[in-house]
């Protein structure tokens, strides 16, 4: 039961609480952003309004209001609202949550409403232990995750929830944030004047990230003040936040990144597209946030090496030779100095004409081999070191020939010539195959021309 002491001790840990806590909305109103998710309209906006929420899983960015809306939620419910974190939670915790929730529905007709963030920290066995729960609505579970549910959270509990995905929050949207904190009460109580460029700094390094940006000013305004501390400060003059505060602040700004999960797959996926796409500056900027972020400078060249065969080949034959080269100067040289070699490798790939005939080859050649009916070698090519080999066929060697090049079967039989193999017209490839079919065309009038005389 809470008292006139418990709500002393709760303002005491609100006011030492950081400004992003303090600053946490109490409304859907004082929600920044994510309008698809939440705003009027969406079943969200419904169920929280109609205080009949079923159970949902959040999942989306860092800070862009996940404990928020779990935290609004708890202001607007009429039914018993308890946390749990996964990061140190068990499943006793759970299971204890889950008797108190089953006691409150039957002795007072009161839902519970669990909130697990974090809840892809749980393991398969955890995850397991709420399924009961929720699946006969002993608890509403609300759950948050920076994490794919679909590969991180049990299919069962998934099929039992609502996934609402939030996205990285609009520059517009944390600029509104940072000047609410700078105003609110609860905030900075407007001692802080924040210029232009000084916000234009917090919102760029926020990176979408609500929390990130308010962190971000409360550091700054730990600045300000001791600055002006060292200097003279007129009666009722706002401290001001420039932008070098900012900068000082926020030395380093780390984009998110993870190396083994969605933000991984999704930049090398634009990595390799730039290339690909021949965009030199997009390819350079997705490899930079490949090394900020940590990512294995191998794993980074092996795509590069795949690249030059899969989406360049024969078009220019030399961009497996750069590839290679480029590996083997991560293997020996390693960061930070590889990121050049990369870099370089990356360019040339860009820039290099662009042919996916070597992929699209082998690819049909194997769909052939695998589901195709089963094709002999013809006679003539078989090896000749085996009893009764002198039975075989005429096999015609290419260089008794003009050009080095005689008409002359290769395929099995039911398979003929450009069935897999078509060449791009970039490049070396395009040269080399109008060059062999000149050669070819002047080898076999040659051949022509020497029987008839």
């Amino acid at each position: 039961m809470e008292n006139l002491f418990t709500e002393m001790d709760n303002a005491a840990k609100m006011a030492a609480a950081p400004l992003a806590v303090r600053m946490r909305p109490r409304t859907l109103d004082e929600l920044a952003g994510q309008q698809h998710a939440v705003g009027p309209g969406s079943w969200l906006f419904a169920a929280i309004a109609s205080d009949a929420l079923s159970s949902v899983i959040l999942f989306g960015p860092a800070g862009t209001g996940k404990t928020s809306i779990a935290h609004i939620i708890a202001e607007s419910t009429k039914a018993a609202f308890v946390e749990v974190s996964a990061i140190g939670g068990t499943v006793s915790d759970l299971r204890r949550e889950i008797a108190a929730a089953e006691k409150r529905l039957v002795l007072n007709g009161m839902r519970t409403m669990l909130f697990v963030d974090e809840i892809h920290r749980f393991n398969r066995s955890q995850q397991d232990a709420l399924l009961h729960a929720v699946e006969n609505r002993t608890v509403v579970l609300i759950g948050a995750t920076t994490e794919n549910p679909f590969f991180e959270v049990n299919s069962a509990l998934i099929s039992r929830s609502r996934v609402i995905e939030l996205e990285a929050l609009s520059d517009e949207d944390i600029a509104s944030i940072v000047r609410r904190a700078l105003e609110d009460e609860r905030g900075l109580k407007g001692e802080f004047e924040l210029t232009n460029d000084a916000l234009d700094a917090v919102v760029n390094l926020s990176g979408g990230d609500a929390r990130s940006a308010l962190t971000t000013l409360e550091l700054s305004a730990g600045l300000a003040r001791e600055s002006a501390r060292k200097g003279v400060l007129s009666e009722g003059e706002a401290l001001r936040i420039d932008a070098d505060m900012v900068a000082l602040a926020t030395p380093h700004r780390a984009l998110p990144y993870d190396k083994n999960k969605d933000m991984h797959y999704d930049v090398i996926s634009a990595f390799i597209k730039s290339m690909r796409g021949s965009d030199p500056d997009a390819a350079l900027y997705w490899l930079a946030r490949m090394i900020d972020g940590g990512e294995d400078p191998k794993f980074i060249a092996r795509r590069i090496f795949i690249l030059a065969s899969e989406d360049i080949g024969n078009a220019d034959p030399q961009a497996l030779l750069i590839a290679e080269a480029a590996f083997r100067a991560v293997e020996v040289i390693g960061l930070p100095e590889c990121r050049i070699n990369l870099a370089q490798a990356v360019i040339y790939m860009a820039l290099a004409p662009k042919s996916n005939a070597a992929e699209a080859g082998i690819d049909a050649a194997l769909s052939e081999v695998r589901r195709g009916p089963r094709r002999d070698v013809p006679s003539y090519l078989r090896d000749r070191h085996r009893p009764g080999s002198e039975h075989y066929g005429e096999y015609k060697y290419p260089h008794n020939y003009p050009g080095h090049w005689v008409d002359q079967r290769y395929l099995p039989e039911g398979l003929e010539r450009g069935c897999f193999y078509h060449p791009s017209e970039n490049g070396w490839e395009s040269y080399r195959v109008d060059a062999v079919r000149r050669d070819r065309s002047s080898a076999a009038r040659d051949t022509l021309h020497s029987r008839t005389r």
